[in-house]
């Protein structure tokens, strides 16, 4: 694979924590509890910095997004 391949998949396709909360509309402290609790799993953790997967966070923001229905229906 071609170094600038590399660059463009992780440019379009891996997510700090900080851009992961701004996609998935949620706190800091509720993100470490997802990860805490398993049901996200970063692909390298960097200090207090993890990277995600794309496609791992848009799996998660349509289950948050159905959970919001469920349980706050007046949004």
């Amino acid at each position: 694979m071609k170094l600038e391949t590399k660059r463009e998949f992780i440019r379009k396709y891996v997510y700090t924590s900080a851009e992961a909360l701004e996609l998935l509309e949620i706190s800091r402290p509720r993100l470490s509890k997802i990860i805490k609790d398993g049901k996200l799993h970063p692909v390298k953790k960097l200090g207090s910095t993890s990277l995600f997967l794309l496609d791992d966070l848009l799996k998660k923001k349509e289950e948050l997004i159905g959970l919001r229905r469920q349980y706050r229906p007046w949004e």
